[in-house]
């Protein structure tokens, strides 16, 4: 464990009780989950320039077979009261996330064969990992 992480948590809490954006937190971390998991992140919250969404972290995971480019949608939720956060990625949103990654596949020239849709779903203090959440289709 980083001996600084209990000084993260505690601004991490200070500046989200400023702002209430829960969204960034949830980012966050997520952000630090894939970090310690070994991946990469290579961009945040990237929309392509002519719009039509935003891909919250885009990771590069490397293995024996090669590097994988990770689109991961972040969905967070303060309790599990209004059910699980994974189920708000419904199909527009993946249409859209799917039309981003290939922009951003064609702009960073990396090989469309080798992506993978994640979901990381982050309900109270848990974190879920869901890996090849969808198709890239």
């Amino acid at each position: 464990m980083n001996p600084l992480s209990p000084l993260y948590r505690l601004a991490d809490r200070l500046r989200y009780r400023k702002h209430g954006d829960s969204g960034k937190h949830g980012e966050d971390l997520a952000h630090r989950y894939l970090r310690r998991a070994g991946l990469l992140v290579v961009a945040r919250n990237w929309r392509p320039p002519q719009g039509g969404g935003e891909i919250d972290l885009i990771a590069c995971e490397n293995s024996a077979s090669g590097d994988t480019l990770v689109f991961i949608e972040v969905k967070y939720r303060a309790s599990g009261e209004w059910g699980a956060p994974e189920r708000n990625v419904d199909n527009e949103k993946r249409i859209a996330l799917r039309r981003a990654a290939r922009d951003y596949v064609r702009r960073a020239r990396a090989d469309p064969e080798r992506i993978r849709f994640d979901v990381i779903a982050i309900t109270g203090g848990e974190i879920e990992h869901l890996k090849d959440a969808f198709p890239p289709l």
